[in-house]
């Protein structure tokens, strides 16, 4: 009877459980390829698209996660917050991790994001067949079937991942325009990536390169990642923007949060132009909303300033000479000209877009 009575509430449990919705993540899509590459390997891809993708034109930045299985939830989280504030532009984010039957990321991570082979680990070492695999079929795969900008890429992941993400940065740096590498594992094969920094360091790179990493300030592994990143600043790279940060009362996995939102802040970064003051000057004026409503903008100190009431204002940077931004919250002036004359400007903020033409 004991038995009958644990194998009904087994059942009942069962099926009250079955009455829920899976829980997914809006605007996300799962998609699956199997690369020719990694030994028929097939890999699951966790793709989220912006708001906007359905009905826009124009071609989107796109950030490569890797070990998705863990952190494409945060990711997703991290992005919408650092969007909605206006730090970082609409992305397309591309989680990469492992499918097939029953996957063991722990054991597939070890194989694909380490560059040489370890007696410990006898799957390692499988970095430049990974490589392989994502230029020459995951690449293609996402920029033939989304919008996406083949030059305008970024990598990010965190402890292997952020080894993969320093080696590819080192020994293929065209592939990426950005890197973010959490608590990379620096002191891998006898602290090998020496060898690979080196190489890079004797470079000539054609195109910017921006790198962002961290470790956190309780790690084991902290003194060698401090001194691997002393030595990478002071190569003082030509045509990369690099930063490191040891990360307050946190420890390794705890690098994730921080190092992947600041990452795409810093990655994504607008300029903060000084323009000259007859280019502001030529935008001081009175504007018209078309609603009738009006506003004015000032230049204030080298900065153009919008007024919406005498205690209202945005101060706005310059990332161009007629594209304007603030950092307050999601916010961008984009000016229309007819002959050098400004004729009003498109506001952009989150969720909206109008055209406010200038009266005066």
């Amino acid at each position: 009877m004991k038995k009958l009575i644990l194998l009904i509430l087994l059942v009942v449990s069962l099926y009250c459980y079955a009455q829920y919705p899976k829980v997914d993540i809006p605007g996300s899509e799962v998609r699956r390829i199997t690369s020719s590459i990694v030994a028929g390997q097939e890999y699951e891809l966790h793709i989220l698209l912006p708001a906007g993708y359905k009905n826009s034109e124009k071609k989107y930045p796109v950030v490569y996660l890797m070990d998705s299985q863990w952190d494409f939830p945060l990711v997703k989280s991290l992005y919408g917050e650092h969007y909605f504030d206006g730090f970082i532009p609409e992305l397309i984010v591309v989680g990469v991790t492992w499918g097939g039957v029953n996957p063991n990321p722990d054991s597939l991570r070890a194989r694909d994001y380490t560059p040489t082979k370890e007696n410990r680990l006898p799957q390692s070492g499988g970095a430049d067949n990974f490589l392989s695999f994502v230029k020459n079929e995951l690449f293609p795969f996402i920029e033939t079937n989304y919008k996406a900008d083949a030059n305008n890429r970024t990598l990010m992941g965190c402890s292997l991942g952020g080894l993969i993400t320093l080696y590819t940065f080192f020994t293929q740096p065209e592939l990426f325009t950005g890197y973010a590498a959490a608590s990379p594992a620096v002191g891998w094969d006898k602290e090998v990536l020496y060898k690979y920094e080196k190489e890079f360091s004797q470079k000539k790179i054609s195109k910017p390169l921006r790198v962002y990493m961290t470790i956190g300030d309780v790690e084991r592994s902290r003194p060698v990642y401090e001194k691997f990143a002393t030595t990478m600043a002071n190569r003082n790279y030509a045509s990369v923007s690099l930063r490191s940060k040891i990360l307050e009362n946190t420890g390794h996995s705890g690098t994730k949060s921080e190092t992947f939102g600041r990452g795409m802040q810093y990655i994504f970064e607008k300029p903060k132009l000084d323009l000259d003051a007859a280019v502001l000057n030529k935008y001081s004026g009175i504007y018209e909303f078309t609603n009738g409503n009006k506003i004015e903008l000032k230049n204030e100190d080298g900065r153009l300033a919008i007024y919406f009431s005498p205690d209202n204002k945005y101060l706005l940077y310059a990332a161009g000479e007629k594209e304007f931004y603030s950092t307050s919250e999601f916010f961008n002036v984009h000016f229309k000209t007819n002959n050098s004359k400004p004729e009003g400007f498109l506001l952009e903020s989150y969720g909206n877009t109008q055209f406010i033409k200038r009266t005066n």
